[in-house]
């Protein structure tokens, strides 16, 4: 059996694994799995622009991954979950990032 590898993620990751104990990304073999990225720099502030938001949380999962030694494109599965609705623009901004 393989040995996981955890992963943090500089910036906001070790802020979050300091607060919080535990890491965004884990490697066992060639899977990565990572914990669930919002929309926040690395001083954990959000942005008041949902388009800045979601554009932030793909940043950070972009960023999450390649600690883990991993990119966007060995990405097959997303989860994606929202609070507050689900108004237009989180699918018109989602599907032109994911297009990236």
């Amino acid at each position: 059996m393989t040995t996981p590898s955890f992963f943090i993620t500089p910036g906001y990751g070790t802020r979050l694994h300091d607060a919080l104990h535990y890491s965004q990304a884990m490697r066992i073999g060639d899977r990565v799995e990572i914990s669930g990225q919002g929309g926040w720099n690395d001083d954990l502030v959000i942005s008041e622009s949902i388009e800045e938001e979601i554009a932030q949380a793909f940043e950070n999962v972009e960023r999450t991954l390649a600690t883990a030694g991993a990119s966007w494109r060995h990405v097959v599965h997303v989860n994606s979950y929202h609070v507050g609705g689900f108004p237009p623009v989180i699918n018109e901004t989602m599907a032109r990032l994911f297009r990236q």
